[in-house]
């Protein structure tokens, strides 16, 4: 079986770009291919985070991956940090890493542009990517449009490195999904916790109202009365994923002849929402109130994951030549 490997890093949050753009596809592939799912810890390190909730987010990003459908005896979940072979081989392909091109990496730009301090992670970011995934000779990545630059870069580096010490590492190529970029409540960017435009699997009825009702929906319409392009409105947009195909023709229908309304929509929409993430904040909740049932499966994932981790070292330290 080929092998997959992607990750999700433990922000604080769990939300429904989470869930539609990654972890419904992760639980589908799981028979397909042999799968490693890590919740990166490090790379949480580069932003701005409370150390004291890190380990309380990592239990709690478990939780809802397992809620979702996740299964620990078909997929290997473990969380980086418990990997230690992660950060030894993002060091040594930094050295077949060229500087310019981090530099020209889109995300490193977008967010030297917003932080006061661009620190040396958020310009390594894509290196230990690059690790992540070369450690299990994943074949394939599940990854979103704002990734696929990284990914590309992956590819690169085990180029290079294969060129110099000998053939190593597989070229990831990306595994799309139906729905590669979840865009926010704003309808522009793309769903984040740090630009607060999420809705999130653990929100309550009234949260998840509120916060769809403040969603954006088509700018061209200005008046009740005004015809709707729902093609363009991101709440019709969203009702494809929470709504049956029967009721969002026929909401999409009362956009576009004005015989309803974008509350009508919004509301709709809510109410869907709730009824469908009802079972996952459910179960979530539970694994939250049993956290020894985490801590078990991310213990037996990461000897899973170790194991296969030290297997590619060694072949990589030996191909450097590092002494024995």
């Amino acid at each position: 079986m080929e092998t997959v490997f992607s990750g999700i890093q433990p922000t604080g949050g769990f939300h429904i770009g989470n869930w539609l753009g990654a972890v419904q596809n992760w639980v589908a592939i799981a028979d397909q291919y042999r799968c490693f799912f890590c919740v990166v810890d490090l790379h949480a390190l580069t932003q701005d985070y409370e150390p004291k909730q890190l380990a309380v987010r990592v239990v709690e990003m478990t939780a809802e991956l397992l809620a979702c459908g996740i299964d620990p005896t078909r997929s290997t979940l473990f969380v980086q940090s418990h990997v230690p072979q992660h950060a030894e081989l993002q060091w040594i392909l930094n050295n077949v890493t060229p500087y310019g091109d981090l530099g020209r990496m889109t995300q490193f730009k977008d967010k030297s542009e917003r932080a006061e301090v661009v620190n040396a992670g958020i310009f390594n970011y894509p290196v230990l990517m690059a690790a992540d995934i070369l450690l299990y000779h994943a074949t394939k990545v599940p990854v979103g449009m704002d990734q696929l630059q990284h990914l590309e870069l992956a590819r690169e580096i085990a180029r290079r490195f294969n060129a110099r010490f000998g053939d190593t590492f597989a070229e990831p190529l990306p595994l799309h999904t139906k729905a590669l970029k979840i865009l926010g409540l704003d309808g522009k960017q793309k769903m984040s916790k740090s630009v607060g435009n999420t809705v999130e699997i653990a929100d309550p009825p009234e949260i998840i109202r509120k916060k769809i009702a403040g969603a954006f929906t088509d700018e061209k319409r200005l008046r009740r009365a005004d015809p709707g392009h729902p093609e363009e409105c991101y709440v019709c947009s969203l009702q494809n994923y929470f709504t049956s195909a029967e009721e969002a023709a026929k909401l999409h229908d009362g956009c576009r002849t004005a015989t309803a309304g974008c509350v009508d929509s919004k509301r709709a929409l809510a109410e869907n929402m709730i009824r469908t993430l009802q079972p996952l904040r459910e179960r979530a909740a539970e694994l939250k109130a049993h956290p020894d049932r985490i801590h078990q499966v991310l213990g037996d994932g990461a000897q899973v994951a170790r194991r296969v981790a030290e297997e590619t070292m060694k072949t990589v330290r030996e191909r450097l030549g590092l002494y024995r």
